[in-house]
């Protein structure tokens, strides 16, 4: 048996790289009385190197992944009844967002080898109420964006991005994030980069941007000539703690996101040639940053398929989830009783949606995303891992594959 090593998590300090930068900053902004983003100059420096990083004109800062999610559906507007089609392998604060700006999700199939949204499944989808198109880069990894862009452009809808996963990943050069209309990063506890919570969007459309940093803040003109409150919108700000954190991880991101590769890479070739145990799949041209690493476990041969292999790998020491998500999204009560707006079912029905058919979810929509959750193991990553993490992960792994292979 691998002998055991205890694993960085960046649930706590191990796995997280937060040091004397942040607390400097912190210390500036602490000293300096003002955590209001609209008073400080944190978060604006913050923004402007950010934008620098991912190479567009405009980024908003604000509190959330959720928020980022929220403030990229509301910049396009949509009509109450309108439908933005998504993948059902995401967290329910992507979906959420759409709810809040009236529109209904509709969930795309994915390929179960990518766990990813493609062109092909996205299509099937769209209609006259189509809105737009959220793509998520699941784990770290891009999808497939020729195709989707060129479908999204074809029928006229804008793309947004989630990015909350993928830092530093890249699709034929470009940063994901950029590809589409809008991207949307988060900072959360457990991505590439992290201050806690926060998040951002990004656009190279200025009439985006505008309207990204109005509703982040109340829709309040900041700076216009005769500012008032221009539509209904929420407080989203990033507060100046939060900026300055986010400024002193952004100067790290690089090596952070070259770490995280560099081991993964690692991992891919002690397990290259296991039975019924696949790496990650990388299309070519793609550049996967990692944020977890999946594997793909074959039930006809890895006796009880992922859930089995799974409870090994925990049993050992590797901190892993199996299936990563317990069902597709839609299947969450929010989604599959309708449970929004008191009593209302708003917006999935009302005279917005007269003439439109009623909106079910049903699984054998999905046979992608049913073989993709069944099969998957999502392994623990960051940039705190050593080879000799990475050798006691795949030592681990070879042998629960010893133990349930037929």
């Amino acid at each position: 048996m691998t002998k055991a090593v205890t694993l960085p998590s960046d649930a706590d300090a191990s796995g997280r790289s937060l040091g004397a930068e942040e607390l400097e900053l912190l210390r500036q902004v602490i000293e300096a009385g003002t955590l209001n983003c609209t008073k400080g100059s944190t978060v604006i420096r913050f923004e402007k190197r950010f934008a620098e990083w991912i190479g567009l004109p405009h980024c908003r800062a604000v509190n959330s992944g959720t928020a980022a999610v929220h403030t990229a559906i509301a910049a396009i507007d949509p009509e109450p009844g309108d439908e933005i089609v998504t993948t059902p392998i995401t967290d329910m604060g992507a979906i959420s967002a759409i709810l809040y700006q009236t529109a209904i999700p509709v969930f795309a199939d994915v390929d179960p080898r990518t766990y990813q949204v493609t062109a092909a499944t996205l299509e099937k989808k769209l209609t006259r109420r189509t809105r737009a198109i959220v793509v998520t880069h699941l784990f770290g990894n891009a999808c497939d964006m020729d195709e989707i862009l060129e479908l999204a452009n074809r029928r006229g809808l804008p793309v947004i991005e989630d990015c909350a996963q993928a830092f530093g990943a890249t699709y034929k050069g470009r940063p994901v994030g950029t590809l589409g209309q809008i991207g949307c990063f988060s900072l959360q506890q457990g991505k590439h980069m992290t201050t806690g919570e926060g998040g951002m969007v990004v656009t190279r459309d200025p009439a985006l941007a505008r309207r990204m940093v109005l509703f982040s803040d109340k829709a309040w003109g900041y700076g216009d000539p005769k500012p008032d409150h221009y539509f209904l919108a929420p407080n989203y700000r990033m507060t100046e703690l939060c900026g300055a954190v986010a400024l002193a991880q952004l100067a790290k991101l690089d090596r952070m996101i070259e770490a995280r590769v560099r081991t993964a890479a690692r991992l891919s070739a002690r397990l290259a040639g296991l039975p019924g145990v696949e790496a990650p799949h990388v299309a070519q041209g793609v550049r996967h940053s990692y944020w977890k690493y999946p594997l793909r476990v074959d039930p006809a041969v890895v006796r009880g398929g992922a859930e089995a292999f799974g409870a090994r790998l925990k049993a050992a020491g590797v901190y892993c989830v199996p299936r990563y998500i317990a069902k597709p999204a839609f299947e969450c009560e929010v989604l599959r009783d309708q449970r929004t707006f008191g009593k209302s079912r708003f917006p999935f029905v009302g005279e917005h949606r007269q003439d439109e058919p009623e909106v079910r979810y049903d699984s054998a929509d999905t046979p992608g995303t049913l073989d993709a959750l069944a099969r998957v193991v999502v392994l623990p990553w960051n940039e705190r891992y050593t080879d000799e993490h990475v050798d006691f992960v795949a030592g681990v792994i070879r042998d629960a594959h010893r133990e349930l292979a037929s």
